[in-house]
């Protein structure tokens, strides 16, 4: 099946729930997401910057820019001009430089806390402790160019449906807890990014707004 015929089934899908598609355009070439831009399709995520500040440079300025990926704090310069979304603030530090960042451009950022949910040590984020952490600090109350728009998690990749449901329930039941907890000026939890093309499902179902979706849409990977 074609691109058109995989994002109606996907957006057949999310009919009835209050859940965004990102697709995730990660080394596709620009006709790629055109054939996707054509039929409506808007939020577009890539994990690197420079393939991020490129596309946004050659292809349509409505489009909604995701930075998906791990991001470094020497690359978020080339990026605050014009991303829609960071998904995976992992650190402190990466907060305070996204803020800097924002104030140099004019811009309010918004940003994800990316939570280490799964059972791989590879995988980026913070643990609930370092969460807390932050949201009492003081110096996230004086971050004025980000806003905290929700959380992001990456379940473990496995088969196994049950623990990947159990660490998508356990990340909802934070994003709830903070957002019913924490009155901070920039903060403002009406996102939660969970489920990629293996895993959507479980995530819709556990209450995900926003999945990041690529092989389902374009097919496999290029590299």
């Amino acid at each position: 099946m074609g691109i058109k015929a995989n994002l109606k089934i996907l957006n057949d899908e999310l009919k009835n729930h209050n859940c965004r598609l990102v697709a995730v355009s990660k080394t596709k070439p620009n006709s790629m997401i055109m054939e996707a831009y054509n039929v409506g399709q808007r939020d577009f995520g890539e994990n690197k910057v420079q393939d991020l500040a490129k596309k946004y440079q050659e292809l349509p300025k409505d489009i909604c820019w995701h930075m998906i990926g791990h991001l470094q704090r020497n690359k978020v310069k080339y990026i605050t001009p014009f991303v829609h979304l960071i998904h995976g603030v992992d650190s402190q530090k990466l907060l305070m430089e996204i803020n800097k960042q924002g104030e140099k451009h004019d811009r309010l950022i918004n940003c994800l806390l990316q939570m280490h949910i799964a059972t791989e040590e590879s995988k980026f984020g913070f643990d609930q402790g370092e969460l807390i952490d932050l949201l009492e600090s003081d110096a996230i109350a004086n971050m004025n160019h980000i806003k905290l728009s929700g959380l992001m998690g990456m379940a473990t990749n496995t088969s196994n449906e049950s623990l990947i449901r159990s660490e998508f329930q356990g990340l909802k039941k934070l994003f709830e807890r903070i957002k019913s907890t924490y009155t901070i000026p920039n903060l403002d939890f009406t996102k939660l990014s969970m489920g990629m093309s293996g895993d959507y499902k479980i995530a819709i179902e556990e209450g995900s707004t926003l999945i990041r979706i690529g092989t389902s849409i374009f097919g496999e990977r290029n590299y």
